[in-house]
């Protein structure tokens, strides 16, 4: 039994190949070595053998170590497709972008399907779930095959990192805590940012105090102090019993947001006192004065004083001095009934 060539890329190496590619991204210089280097390597590994029909035969799953998770059963499902060439990715994005062919289209996804896993490992420690994660990223790969030009000479997994960074990222911070903390541009920045400062400084030697982290990234201390203290602690449900018997809950603790009893009777008594007194008031008006009261004063919809005006025979200057004669009388007979006349108009 011959044993394969050394040399053959196994998928852990590749891992590694792209996180340390996704790494270094910004730099150039860097990212024109390593699409070099990804290219002599793919001359060296074998090429999938081909059907009938010219759809290539991928090896079938090893059985060695059977998988036992859903994790583990996806991994192994997505180390069977290998990164493509540099020739070959341009050629699927022109059948792609230019025939809309489909099964380029399909093969250019399933061929950077390992950079999704790269980079959500990179968040295994955040308390959600590696798939979720994963598949989250799977969002991002698509949205980056609908927004990648192929004629900026950049590879297509180097491109695809950012938009898979940014849908995890989006995700995690609206799933890290039930109520939603990355309301605002710096909270945002503090949530990403925040605990990998705090772990610079002390390497640094420094103390990590809000001052100090504030000003490196730019941001107000009080938002400082209150991610971290959000970041430090975790939801707790009202409805969780105080004590172990099941007697009481958290939430008999929160103050009641209605008004006392006292408080709601004193104001449904003034209100009807009100009525009363507002209506005495109207039998005192003539005719005229009384319609611009319930029509104008305390309707929902009130009639406009032109309208007033022109079934009066009246100017719409006229109008509007009888309307504030009006509020002036009424306003005086109700200080001199109703003592606490002003808490009425709060």
């Amino acid at each position: 039994m011959t044993q394969k060539s050394s040399k053959k890329r196994t998928p852990d190496v590749i891992d590694v190949v792209v996180k340390k590619s996704l790494s270094e991204l910004p730099d150039e210089e860097v990212r024109d070595e390593i699409i070099l280097e990804d290219a002599k390597e793919q001359e060296n590994h074998p090429k999938p053998e081909e059907d009938s029909e010219g759809q290539a035969k991928w090896d079938p799953v090893s059985t060695a170590l059977t998988p036992t998770t859903t994790l583990s059963r996806y991994l192994a499902e997505v180390r069977r497709y290998p990164f493509l060439s540099k020739e070959e990715e341009l050629q699927l994005f022109h059948e792609y972008q230019t025939l809309g062919t489909r099964e380029s289209a399909v093969k250019l996804i399933l061929a950077n399907l390992r950079v999704c896993v790269s980079i959500a490992s990179e968040y295994g420690l955040a308390g959600i779930d590696q798939m979720d994660l994963i598949q989250e990223g799977n969002v991002g790969l698509l949205q980056a095959m609908k927004k990648f030009d192929p004629t900026k000479n950049v590879r297509f997994y180097a491109y695809a990192a950012w938009w898979v960074r940014a849908f995890v990222l989006r995700y995690l911070l609206n799933n890290f805590r039930l109520v939603k903390i990355g309301t605002t541009q710096e909270q945002r920045r503090l949530f990403y940012n925040l605990r990998r400062e705090k772990a610079k400084l002390e390497r640094q030697g420094y103390v990590p105090d809000p001052k100090l982290l504030a000003d490196r990234l730019n941001v107000r201390e009080r938002d400082v102090v209150e991610m971290d203290q959000r970041l430090g602690s975790w939801e707790l449900s009202l409805d969780q019993p105080m004590t172990s018997e099941g007697e009481g809950t958290f939430h008999d603790l929160l103050p009641s947001t209605q008004a006392p009893i006292d408080d709601q009777l004193a104001d449904t008594q003034l209100r009807l006192l009100f009525r009363k007194k507002l209506a005495e008031f109207a039998q005192t008006l003539s005719e005229r004065e009384e319609d611009i009261l319930r029509n104008r004063l305390l309707s929902e919809s009130p009639v406009t004083l032109e309208d007033l005006g022109r079934k009066y025979m009246i100017t719409k200057e006229r109008t509007r001095q009888l309307e504030a004669k009006i509020i002036k009388k009424l306003r005086e007979l109700m200080k001199k009934d109703i003592q606490d006349f002003e808490h009425l108009r709060k």
